[in-house]
């Protein structure tokens, strides 16, 4: 019953802009905690923010902040990604859950192990 769809990902020069966008569906209501997730080639997979209605938290990794602003509309998650850089190429998996800890928590190694739900993923590109 329970779905996450990530959208909005492709190709795009050094120095652009994106717009992520995440549904999660099926939930009670939408006091869950929400996050984004990248991954590239051999590399391990990094918590990029996570936002947790619960308590009002929002979490941005040191290597995204200031430039990456996260937001939610009820169970959609946004993701704006400016002055993308070729670092920031990957996977990017969007994960809903519930939890009562920060948002700090579950983006993190294993406060990332208790979201239940994931999405297939979608791929961003950035060229230089």
């Amino acid at each position: 019953q329970v779905q996450v769809v990530e959208s909005g990902g492709g190709l795009v020069q050094a120095g652009g802009s994106l717009r992520l966008s995440c549904t999660a569906s099926g939930f009670p209501s939408d006091d869950i905690v929400m996050g984004w997730f990248r991954q590239a080639p051999g590399k391990e997979r990094e918590g990029v923010s996570c936002i947790n209605r619960a308590d009002g938290s929002t979490y941005y990794s040191d290597s995204v902040k200031g430039r990456f602003t996260s937001s939610r509309d009820k169970n959609t998650l946004y993701l704006e990604m400016n002055s993308l850089k070729a670092e920031d190429s990957g996977m990017y998996y969007c994960a809903a859950g519930r939890g009562r800890y920060s948002a700090d928590y579950y983006c993190g190694p294993s406060g990332s192990r208790t979201f239940g739900h994931w999405g297939r993923g979608t791929q961003v590109t950035v060229s230089s």
